[in-house]
């Protein structure tokens, strides 16, 4: 941050900077930090960092546009509905496309519940993509973050939400992860692939805070909020169960992907497209170190997930194939190692 700081003393702008954000970021996050923005009579908000910094800023700038509501009261959609302070993002990461997004997620640690505040006021005024700033990331979290932005962009596409727009974007950003992920991941120090993947997190995030995201997303907020498991890690290893789980409800669209990244021969079937696509996934999954299945799920904890997670999904996401309790039970157990 040392350029940007010092780039702010030049031009005269004091500012006073919290450094206390976790990995899904908490209710407590917000509210320290809100309470330094108040203390120190602030005007604006830079986010700088990855997802969480980005979902914590957005958190504080809401706390800001509505001092009389509390974190909970603004859970779900259109609940801040006031002009929030300018806000900047400034992303480290090409994964949340939290830059582009009007959602912040939020992790309450006394229910161990993690949920969305979505408003449009929640959209960053500006957001300035640098890939030098994601030149040093380690790979494990390059590899987690690009799924990410994967998952965004597919969820979004083969929902029922799509609009002109996000079908481009999530088109583009797809492609563009599957020819630069695993550059970006073996060889950091490639601006090329760098900036090509915070492009395609950036379109990913205009698609899905359009579109909307899924299922994939519905469980791997329950594994943040109970086990501190970092999202797009979740993300990456749930994607591919997910996908094969809606079977033929959303072979159609996985075909046309599959045709996008250019696997797929002349003759394949619709259906043997989305399975090359599906298989396509887990091999970039495998080539970048993410792991098949997760250790820290606990049978006991399971039954409140579930529940939580249909909770989130229906009837907000428009998936090509509604959850029922056994589904959700089944992908679960799935993905328990």
């Amino acid at each position: 941050m040392d350029d940007l700081l010092e780039g702010l003393r030049d031009e005269g702008v004091s500012f006073v900077v919290y450094d206390q954000t976790v990995p899904n970021p908490t209710i407590e996050n917000i509210e320290e930090a809100y309470e330094i923005y108040m203390t120190n009579q602030c005007q604006g908000i830079v986010a700088f960092g990855g997802g969480s910094p980005m979902d914590c800023a957005k958190g504080i700038g809401a706390r800001a546009a509505r001092p009389n509501k509390t974190i909970q009261q603004m859970k779900g959609v259109l609940k801040v509905m006031k002009k929030l302070p300018p806000l900047f993002a400034i992303p480290t990461t090409a994964g949340t496309g939290s830059e582009a997004t009007l959602a912040a997620v939020v992790t309450n640690t006394d229910t161990h519940e993690k949920y969305a505040i979505m408003d449009t006021s929640l959209i960053p005024r500006y957001a300035v993509l640098d890939p030098l700033l994601t030149v040093n990331l380690p790979s494990h979290i390059t590899a987690a973050t690009g799924i990410d932005a994967l998952t965004h962009a597919i969820e979004a596409y083969i929902g029922n939400s799509n609009t002109k727009e996000t079908i481009q974007c999530s088109l583009e950003a797809v492609k563009l992860i599957f020819e630069n992920l695993y550059e970006a991941y073996s060889n950091g120090s490639n601006i090329t692939a760098r900036a090509n993947m915070q492009r395609a997190a950036y379109l990913a995030g205009i698609a899905f805070t359009r579109a909307y995201v899924g299922n994939v997303h519905a469980i791997a907020h329950t594994l943040g909020g109970f086990y501190s498991v970092p999202h797009g890690l979740a993300n990456a290893i749930i994607l591919p169960y997910v996908l094969e789980y809606y079977g033929d409800s959303a072979y159609k669209p996985l075909a046309d992907l599959a045709d996008t990244i250019g696997i797929s021969e002349q003759g394949d079937s619709i259906e043997q497209k989305a399975k090359q696509f599906i298989s396509a996934i887990k091999q970039l999954n495998e080539r970048t170190g993410i792991p098949k299945k997760l250790d820290c799920l606990l049978d006991e904890d399971i039954p409140l997930m579930v529940e939580r997670a249909l909770k989130e999904a229906n009837p907000l996401y428009p998936v090509p194939k509604i959850l029922f309790k056994e589904d959700m039970l089944y992908l679960y157990h799935a993905i328990k190692a």
